[in-house]
């Protein structure tokens, strides 16, 4: 069973969008029920279904075929296989959902699927009667409103950078009117729950709103070691990272595992003629090479500055590594592919929760080979370290191996006898990192103890050190 937090209010309270920036923070799956109801009521409104027939509206349901979905990191509504994210967003199509939602076969036909999310997911849910009727025993409930103007000007302004020329007057009315119909509809009407904290975010912009409701949440949910334990429990088994996934839990590398020794004279030999190629190239530094181990498991964790990375990381280091690439890299030219496989890596599907990747990760670390990770996911421009994310907890809490921290220095660009400083930090055994579950929080923690490590070795007086717990 996930955390769950439910946020209710009227159209236009901004719940979506704040929903969004939330459970982006938190890490969590951000379920949009409103964009459901509203995916109904444009297939009934381009079927030509009245929608004030419920009996119509009732038959035309199982011809329905709907689904949430992550594409390029940002969930979508597929619609009989359309992608009808953005058709959903007219205020005809608000009205609609407004009329389909009192519906009692429709909330029946939806119901299903929200519940089956919110078991298996850490989840942000918000919608009208997300706290009263969807999810009755939410860890967290929030109702979130705004002045009916203020929500109008806010729609009003939305609808205009979309081209929409609808007026303030008419927008206001639908607001108002969307408004009655919410509250005075026999079926789950909107209304805050007894147990829900109200927020109201009229004379707040959007950020001091996502602020305020963040700070909510932590507060509610009293982030404390007296919590782990029962977080502990409820997520044992499973990590929710905003994927619909399953993970495994711990289980602990074998280490002590060597790879073949005709292997590992291949390596070595192919690993001094680059370190000389790259010698001429690049006016190279290596610091801390006494923190690498002569054995191979291990985890190495470093900030992303180009894409000589895995290639400078691996230069000083005696055993083989295995790094996650993102499958378009392996789409390029035959030559660069096979080059890049030969070099350890293998393929991530970014943004879709490829499981796959912690199985691939165990395997080659049992195999004895050591395992790069880049846990900010993309290069930095400027060199300054980015938040990172908790695949590499995640795959260090499972495994049980020591994380490597490392550094990769220089100014602007790679270029020719550009001077580079690549440091190795010392590693950090699983007992450090204490490791003892691959909860959501716990892994979190952990992120934060290895992105600490990075910054030291990068960075020395950086303001992203203040903002890890963000």
């Amino acid at each position: 069973m996930g955390i769950n937090i439910a946020l209710d209010g009227p159209s236009g309270a901004g719940k979506s969008t704040i929903a969004k920036a939330v459970a982006k923070r938190l890490e969590y799956v951000y379920v949009d029920t409103g964009a459901l109801y509203r995916s109904i009521a444009l297939y009934m409104s381009e079927h030509k279904v009245n929608t004030d027939n419920a009996g119509d509206v009732k038959s035309n349901l199982n011809d329905i075929e709907l689904r949430l979905a992550y594409i390029d990191g940002s969930q979508r509504v597929l619609l009989c296989g359309e992608d009808v994210s953005d058709k959903i967003r007219t205020p005809e199509i608000s009205m609609g959902a407004s009329k389909v939602s009192a519906i009692p076969a429709v909330r029946e036909f939806l119901f299903d699927l929200q519940q089956n999310i919110a078991k298996e997911n850490n989840i942000i849910m918000d919608g009208r009667d997300i706290g009263t009727v969807v999810l009755p025993n939410a860890d967290v409930k929030i109702f979130l409103t705004a002045s009916a103007e203020e929500r109008a000007a806010r729609r009003f302004k939305e609808l205009q950078e979309k081209g929409d020329k609808s007026t303030y007057d008419e927008v206001l009315a639908d607001i108002k009117q969307r408004d009655y119909n919410d509250m005075h509809r026999e079926i789950a009407p909107l209304k805050k729950a007894d147990d829900a904290i109200e927020i109201d975010t009229t004379s707040l912009n959007l950020d001091e709103s996502v602020e305020m409701i963040y700070n909510t949440i932590i507060e509610k949910l009293k982030i404390q070691k007296s919590d782990d334990k029962k977080n502990r429990d409820s997520s044992k088994g499973k990590y929710n990272s905003g994927f619909f996934r399953e993970m495994p839990a711990i289980s602990p590398v074998k280490r002590g595992n060597r790879l073949p020794f005709l292997n590992m004279l291949w390596y070595n030999f192919i690993r001094c003629l680059v370190l000389v190629v790259y010698r001429v190239f690049y006016n190279i530094k290596f610091e801390g090479k006494e923190n690498i181990p002569k054995d191979g498991s291990y985890i190495y964790a470093s900030n992303h500055r180009s894409y000589a990375d895995p290639v400078l990381i691996s230069l000083p280091v005696r055993v083989p590594f295995s790094f996650m690439a993102k499958e378009e890299l392996f789409k390029q030219n035959i030559f660069f592919t096979f080059l890049i496989k030969s070099l350890g890596a293998f393929p991530v599907t970014r943004g879709k929760g490829d499981t796959s990747v912690i199985d691939k990760s165990l395997e080659c670390l049992n195999k004895g080979r050591n395992l790069l990770i880049f846990p900010e996911g993309t290069r930095s421009k400027d060199g300054r370290v980015g938040k990172g994310k908790t695949g590499v907890a995640l795959v260090a809490a499972i495994a049980q191996v020591p994380v490597i921290p490392v550094g990769i220095v220089f100014d602007g660009k790679l270029k020719f006898r550009k001077k580079v400083v690549v440091k190795f930090g010392k590693a950090i055994s699983p007992e450090e990192l204490n490791i003892s579950c691959s909860n959501p929080r716990e892994l979190k923690k952990l992120r934060q103890t290895i992105m600490n490590e990075i910054v030291d070795l990068v960075e020395t007086d950086n303001p992203y050190l203040n903002n890890l717990d963000n």
